[in-house]
């Protein structure tokens, strides 16, 4: 049976800063991010199945990418745990915002490695995420493969 590749696309938005940084992005801004995720598998062949023909029910990769991400990071401010940002996370925090600290700079690039992280651990073990694709702005993304990472 052939293997097929199928694709959820989510946006969410998100603010973040990156100390040390020598541009603008050193201040506390948001992007609208897109994230597109492809998954990799073999569509189920049992006629009895509810989900006869599918690879995945997007239903079901929505669920977990939700959970994982989009709800996690849509709204809220992203800091390195380790930089001084956390004086201003936590000051953010005791007003009510809505801060995630992460043990790296929170560029697109190191964000979708965590992602990519995240959903692998959550997928069904015959599915495999064959890429993530995190879009910035509308001319700047980064990009995560599998085929890169084994």
């Amino acid at each position: 049976m052939s293997k097929i590749r199928i694709t959820k696309q989510f946006s969410f938005e998100t603010g973040h800063a990156l100390y040390g940084y020598d541009g603008k992005c050193k201040n506390v801004h948001g992007h609208s991010y897109k994230l597109s995720v492809t998954v990799i598998g073999t569509p189920i062949l049992d006629s009895s199945n509810v989900k006869f023909g599918m690879v995945i029910d997007f239903t079901d990769l929505k669920k977990i990418v939700r959970e994982e991400i989009v709800d996690l990071f849509d709204h809220a401010t992203v800091f390195n745990q380790n930089t001084p940002h956390v004086e201003l996370a936590l000051e953010l925090k005791n007003r009510g915002h809505h801060v995630i600290l992460v043990d790296y700079q929170p560029t697109s690039e190191n964000m979708v490695i965590d992602f990519a992280k995240k959903i692998c651990d959550r997928l069904p073990k015959e599915i495999l995420l064959h890429s993530l694709k995190l879009q910035e702005t509308e001319s700047s993304f980064a990009e995560w493969y599998a085929s890169d990472n084994l």
